[in-house]
């Protein structure tokens, strides 16, 4: 049996479309206005895959990405464990398997839908697996075509959302720390306050009901894994949080005693990509060379489900 705490992320990747939809373009379409976005979300801009575009390929950009910044090779990867809400296909192939076929690999191949904290889910199925010897390393992809599941005259919701890929390598080394604990949370009750209708295929979300479980699943989840794991708030070097809304981090942050700076955000360049929102951030961040050896990181995301949870880890450079 491996080692419980040796499997960790050693490289890292990302995607978003180069087209930019701004907020002041976004008002041409539907009845709001920058200010009103950014005063009440955070966000200036989104990114928007081309219609052609599917959430297989901006997930296939983002692993070209890992293997290109690292220096690795697609005959290396073994698994892939693939969270998202915006599959090519409602069923079979999953995304996993269509980027296995474009990877070569014959290795286990997944989706995990856990809505907009799919990538925390997925991250945990992928580490176990390792541990049990199932796979020797995997591709823990999040990845989202939104824009495909938005009512554009919705203006409660169209604001919102943006698309993109992010991507994380997972591999063992026994010397090593990495990923330290996981918690994983649902509250089906409230499952109706943030969906994808079946029939019209859009999004759907009660705004308040959404915000108030999001500013009290981050802050429970952030404390628990702190204080279970024998840390102090201040042991953690950063929070990567899933990126829905500005005012929500900072709800949380004054509820919740947390300094708001140790937040990484970049909501504002990439709006709410669901499950790719975490594994966009880490990607910039370790492309600005803000992770350092040794740092203690903690992901924490929310979503469609309810569900929500939190990772944290020991980062090393690679």
């Amino acid at each position: 049996m491996k080692p419980l705490h040796s499997i960790q992320i050693t490289a890292v990747g990302a995607y978003a479309p180069p087209k930019v939809l701004t907020n002041t373009e976004l008002s041409t379409i539907v009845d709001t206005s920058d200010e009103w976005i950014r005063s009440h979300t955070g966000i200036g801009e989104r990114h928007i895959a081309e219609k052609e575009q599917t959430t297989s390929d901006l997930a296939m950009l983002a692993v070209e990405d890992l293997l290109a910044r690292f220096g690795r090779s697609k005959d290396e990867i073994d698994g892939i464990v693939v969270a998202t809400a915006t599959s090519d296909y409602p069923g079979f192939p999953s995304t996993a398997c269509l980027l296995a076929e474009r990877l070569g690999t014959s290795g286990p191949a997944l989706d995990v839908s856990a809505g907009c904290t799919g990538f925390i889910y997925a991250l945990e199925v992928a580490r176990a697996m390792i541990l049990s010897n199932s796979m020797r390393n995997a591709l823990v992809i999040g990845a989202e075509k939104l824009s495909s599941v938005i009512n554009w005259k919705d203006r409660n919701t169209c604001v919102l959302f943006g698309d993109g890929a992010g991507c994380v390598l997972l591999e063992q080394d026994s010397s090593k720390q990495g990923l330290l604990d996981t918690l994983l949370k649902a509250e089906g009750a409230g499952s109706g306050a943030l969906t994808i209708d079946p029939g019209q295929r859009c999004i759907t979300m009660e705004g308040r009901a959404v915000y108030n479980f999001a500013v009290r699943s981050i802050g429970e989840t952030i404390l628990s894994l702190v204080q279970r794991n024998n840390l102090t708030i201040d042991d953690i070097d950063w929070i990567v949080p899933h990126q829905a809304n500005k005012r929500i981090i900072s709800a949380c942050a004054k509820r919740y005693s947390l300094n708001e700076d140790a937040f990484y955000l970049n909501i504002e360049h990439y709006a709410n990509t669901s499950a790719a929102s975490i594994p966009l951030a880490l990607a910039e961040m370790q492309k600005k060379g803000l992770l350092k050896e040794g740092q203690k990181l903690l992901f924490v995301g929310f979503g469609a489900g309810l569900t929500y949870g939190g990772s944290l880890l020991v980062w090393h450079q690679s």
